[in-house]
């Protein structure tokens, strides 16, 4: 399907097509070029803005899908004069600057877009359908109320007791709205991060199975696995899709005392990982080796070679003081390690369908809004212009949320993300 957005589209998709189309209704058209050399036997559509995606002018041509009809339909659709290819992300900036969607709305287009796992997909679809959008167009105009009431006390400030039957119905409101945005913000956990996924990293000596465990992982062979010590030099990375949350699992070089230039980069690189990751699987064989990981990352204690233990040797509860007791090598206790790794990736991201803060942007923009609340209602004593002030401040931020205020700086970030043609 090639979308054409702007001024131009109805005279392209009238000469294209040969004939007017009537407005949203499919057509079967036989497409020609200037000069009248067949293109495709395609359907063409017609939307008149601003009932449209983009609310300018659209025509679609959902033509065959070779590569030689593209090129033709392209090569025709250059021939007109200011119609140009689109850039990334070119359609969703103009419906937004076009009020057909706000911002909240376009990142979560843009998280679809780039969605891996099934959970990601359900945050981006709630952030597409505008449920924070919605939410925070509300809060926005209920603060905007409380406002209106302060500031309609300073205006009467000499009509006696006006002053405090007008800030006391804004004093509840602007409690109860702070109360309803700190709870979005609890039950949130992690949820923006869902988008970049949890970062696990295979931490611990050489030759303890940290290759073979992250190849059981992935379900395919993806590191190299030897006898030999050191085998694994450099950071080997594997996305995982843990009951739909996304997981990037990393084997790291062993960790140990080396006077190889090449192996003690891998070490480096192996703590420098684990230090950033949001877990640590820290892997050793059966023996008591002390963890070798001072971050304040949470650390796995996974005892690797069960099948070489002494037959008699009871084996640790999963998840137990002991830690993780497992066989990379045959699969035993894997399946429990992987369960344990869905519940940490449910409690870190917060577990719950119905997240609404998709990303790191907004979460702080509801912070900001929440701040602003509760410097509203210290000041309260302190005169209502003060108080008129940090309103302001919090329906401010409510609409750099939405996209529709001050946000200039960021539309660039947010857009050239996307993929060319949407």
């Amino acid at each position: 399907m090639v979308r054409v957005s702007g001024l131009q589209a109805g005279r392209v998709v009238s000469a294209l097509a040969g004939k007017m189309l009537t407005p949203r209704m499919a057509t079967r058209a036989l497409l020609r070029d200037v000069g009248q050399r067949p293109i495709d036997d395609a359907v063409v559509l017609w939307f008149p803005g601003p009932g449209s995606a983009t609310g300018e002018d659209v025509a679609e041509f959902h033509v065959h899908g070779g590569r030689a009809v593209l090129a033709a339909l392209f090569t025709a659709l250059a021939e007109f004069e200011d119609v140009r290819s689109a850039e990334p992300g070119e359609f969703t900036r103009r419906a937004f600057e076009n009020g057909k969607l706000d911002l909240t709305e376009a990142e979560g287009l843009d998280d679809l877009i780039h969605a891996d796992t099934d959970r990601q997909r359900r945050q981006a679809l709630r952030q597409l359908k505008g449920l924070l959008g919605d939410k925070a167009r509300d809060w926005r105009a209920r603060i905007i109320e409380a406002s209106a009431l302060i500031e309609a006390g300073i205006d009467f400030s000499d009509e006696g007791d006006v002053p405090a039957e007008l800030i006391a119905p804004a004093l509840e409101r602007i409690k109860a709205l702070r109360t309803e945005i700190e709870e979005v913000l609890a039950a949130e956990g992690r949820s923006e991060r869902l988008r970049d996924g949890l970062v696990v990293t295979i931490a611990g000596p050489p030759n303890v199975g940290k290759s073979t465990l992250m190849n059981q992982l992935a379900r395919r062979e993806v590191a190299i696995v030897s006898p030999h010590a050191g085998t694994t030099r450099d950071v080997i990375e594997v996305q995982l899709d843990l009951d739909g949350y996304p997981v990037t699992v990393i084997d790291t070089a062993g960790i140990r005392e080396t006077d190889d230039p090449v192996e003690q980069e891998g070490v480096r690189r192996a703590r420098a990982r684990a230090a950033d990751a949001d877990l640590v699987l820290w892997l050793t064989d059966m023996s008591d080796a002390p963890v070798q990981h001072g971050a304040e990352t949470p650390v796995w204690i996974v005892r690797n070679k069960i099948d070489l233990a002494k037959p008699d040797r009871p084996l640790a509860q999963p998840g137990g003081p002991s830690g993780f007791e497992i066989s990379a090598r045959r699969g035993d206790g894997v399946p429990d390690l992987i369960a344990a790794l869905v519940g940490f990736a449910q409690a870190y991201f917060g577990g719950g369908e119905g997240g609404l803060i998709g990303r790191t942007r907004q979460r702080k923009l509801l912070q900001e809004t929440v701040d602003a609340l509760g410097r509203s209602i210290e000041v309260i004593g302190e005169g209502e212009e003060l108080v008129a002030e940090e309103l302001r401040t919090a329906a401010h931020s409510l609409g750099r949320l939405l996209g529709r205020l001050d946000v200039e700086d960021i539309l660039d970030v947010i857009f050239r993300e996307f993929c060319v043609g949407k």
